[in-house]
C-alpha cells in the first residue's frame, strides 16, 4: 500500500486512558449529534403541530429501528472486522472489508424502504396505534422510511470510519447532517405548516446530503477506504467472515427493536398521553444514554485493535478505566434527572398529564441507569474481543424473558409504573449475569481470525 494518508488514531500506542477519552470524545459527540435527528423531529412537531404528531413520530421510531436492526447489527461485526485487520495492520483487507459492506448496505436499503412502505399501515394497526395517532404515523413513517438507504449507508462509512480509529470526521460529517436537518424542519414544519410530513422529508434530505458528503471525502482523503473502479469490488470470504462476526449482533439488535414494538404496543394500550410521555423520555434517554453507549463502542474499537496486535493486557486496561468513567457518569446521569427531568419533558409537550407520567417514568430508570451502562461496556468489550454470541443472548433473554412478561403483568397491576420497573428488573439480572460470564473467563477462547493478504 502506497504511502498516503492512513487513518488518524491507532489505539494500540500511548496512555490507555489518554487514547481512550481522545477516540470516545468525537465518537460520543457525533453519537448525540445522530440523535438529534429524531429529537429535533419530536421537539418541532410536539410545539408546532401537537401531541398526537408528537405521538406518531414516537410510535413510528421502533418500527424504523426493527426494520434497519438487522443491518446495524452486523455493521457492528464489520467495524470489530476492520479495527482488527487495522490494528494489525492489513489495510488491503480493510478496503476490500469497506467496499464490500458498502455494496450490501446499497443492497438492503432498497430492500427495507420497499418493506416499510407496503407493511406500515398493517404493523402500525396491529399494535394498537391509537386511532387519532395513526394517519400521521402512517405519513410520517412512509417517507422516513424511503431515506433508509442514505441513513444505513451514511451509518456504514461511520462504523468503517470508527473501527480503523477515525472518530473525528464522522463527528464533522454528522454535524453538517444535523444543523441541515434543524434549519429543513424549522422550514418545513415550523414556517411552510407542512406537519410530520415536513419532519420526514427534512431528514431524508438531510442524511442524503450527508451521505455524498462521506462519499466525496473518502475518495479524496483517503486510500485506504476510498472507492475507485480499481478496489471496487465484493469479497465473498470477507463478508462471510463479517457476517459471522456480526449477525450475533444483528440478532441483538432485531431481538431488542421486536422488543421495543411490542413494549410499545403495551404502552399504546394506556392512551395517547402515556405514548406522548413515553416518546419525550425516549428521546431524552437516547442522549443520556450516549456516554455509556460510546464507551462501548470506543472500548469495541479499541480491544479489538490491540487484540488484533496482541496486546490483551492494555485491552483489559481500556475496560477498566471505562467501567470507573461509567460510575461517575451514571451518578450524574441521575442527579440531572431528580433536579432537570421535568423542564427536560416540557421541551416536547407543556401538558400536565404527559409531564407527570414522564417525569416518574424518567426518575425510576434514570436512578438505576448504572446498570444499563455497565452492561453496554461489559458487552463492547467482549464484542471486540470477537465474542458476539454472549452479549446477544442476554440481550435477548432479558428483554423477551423478563422485561415484557413483567411490563405485561406489572403494568395490569400498577398501571404504567409496572413497565418503567420492568426495564429496571431486566438491566438488574443482565448485568448480573454478564459480570458471571465475564468472570468465568470463557470469553479468552473467542479470537478474530484474519485473513491475511499481501501489503502491497
Amino acid at each position: 500500500m502506497k504511502k498516503e494518508r492512513v487513518i488518524k488514531e491507532n489505539l494500540t500506542q500511548g496512555k490507555v486512558s489518554r487514547v481512550l477519552l481522545h477516540f470516545a470524545i468525537p465518537l460520543l459527540l457525533a453519537n448525540v449529534l445522530q440523535q438529534f435527528y429524531q429529537i429535533i423531529d419530536s421537539i418541532i412537531v410536539g410545539q408546532y403541530v401537537g401531541k398526537e404528531a408528537l405521538a406518531a413520530v414516537t410510535a413510528s421510531y421502533p418500527l424504523f429501528y426493527f426494520l434497519i436492526s438487522l443491518v446495524i447489527g452486523i455493521g457492528g461485526g464489520i467495524s470489530v472486522l476492520v479495527a482488527n485487520y487495522y490494528g494489525g495492520m492489513q489495510y488491503k483487507q480493510v478496503q476490500r472489508i469497506s467496499s464490500t459492506y458498502f455494496i450490501f448496505l446499497f443492497a438492503a436499503g432498497v430492500a427495507i424502504a420497499l418493506l416499510g412502505i407496503v407493511f406500515s399501515e398493517t404493523i402500525f394497526r396491529f399494535i394498537g396505534t391509537p386511532e387519532e395517532v395513526l394517519p400521521q404515523a402512517i405519513s410520517y413513517f412512509r417517507i422516513y422510511i424511503t431515506g433508509t438507504i442514505f441513513y444505513i449507508t451514511f451509518n456504514g462509512f461511520i462504523s468503517i470510519l470508527r473501527g480503523a480509529g477515525d472518530s473525528f470526521t464522522p463527528l464533522y460529517l454528522m454535524l453538517v447532517s444535523v444543523l441541515l436537518n434543524l434549519v429543513l424542519d424549522l422550514l418545513f414544519v415550523a414556517y411552510l405548516g407542512y406537519g410530520v410530513e415536513g419532519a420526514a422529508y427534512s431528514t431524508l434530505i438531510a442524511q442524503a446530503t450527508a451521505l455524498l458528503l462521506s462519499i466525496i471525502y473518502l475518495n479524496r482523503h483517503h486510500a485506504i477506504l476510498s472507492f475507485t473502479r480499481q478496489t471496487f469490488c465484493f469479497d465473498l470470504s470477507l463478508f462471510k467472515q463479517g457476517i459471522k462476526l456480526g449477525i450475533p449482533s444483528g440478532i441483538q439488535q432485531s431481538s431488542i427493536a421486536l422488543g421495543m414494538v411490542a413494549l410499545l404496543s403495551i404502552v399504546n394500550s394506556f392512551g395517547t398521553d402515556t405514548l406522548t410521555a413515553y416518546g419525550a423520555v425516549g428521546r431524552i434517554e437516547s442522549i443520556i444514554a450516549q456516554p455509556m453507549l460510546t464507551l462501548g463502542s470506543a472500548l469495541a474499537t479499541f480491544a479489538g485493535q490491540n487484540f488484533g496486535a496482541q496486546n490483551q493486557q492494555r485491552a483489559l486496561k481500556g475496560l477498566y478505566v471505562s467501567l470507573l468513567w461509567c460510575l461517575g457518569i451514571s451518578v450524574a446521569v441521575a442527579l440531572l434527572a431528580f433536579f432537570f427531568g421535568k423542564e427536560a419533558i416540557m421541551l416536547f409537550n407543556n401538558e400536565s398529564s404527559v409531564i407527570e407520567i414522564g417525569y416518574t417514568y424518567l426518575l425510576i430508570i434514570f436512578t438505576f441507569y448504572l446498570f444499563n451502562s455497565m452492561i453496554s461496556v461489559l458487552n463492547g468489550f467482549l464484542r471486540g474481543v470477537g465474542d458476539t454470541f454472549f452479549p446477544m443472548l442476554v440481550s435477548v433473554v432479558s428483554l423477551w424473558l423478563i422485561r415484557l412478561p413483567l411490563a405485561y403483568f406489572w403494568s395490569n397491576q400498577s398501571g404504567e409504573e409496572g413497565i418503567w420497573w420492568s426495564i429496571v428488573a431486566s438491566w438488574a439480572i443482565g448485568l448480573l449475569v454478564t459480570v458471571l460470564y465475564y468472570y468465568s473467563g470463557k470469553w479468552r477462547k473467542k479470537k478474530v481470525v484474519l485473513i491475511c493478504y499481501p501489503i502491497e
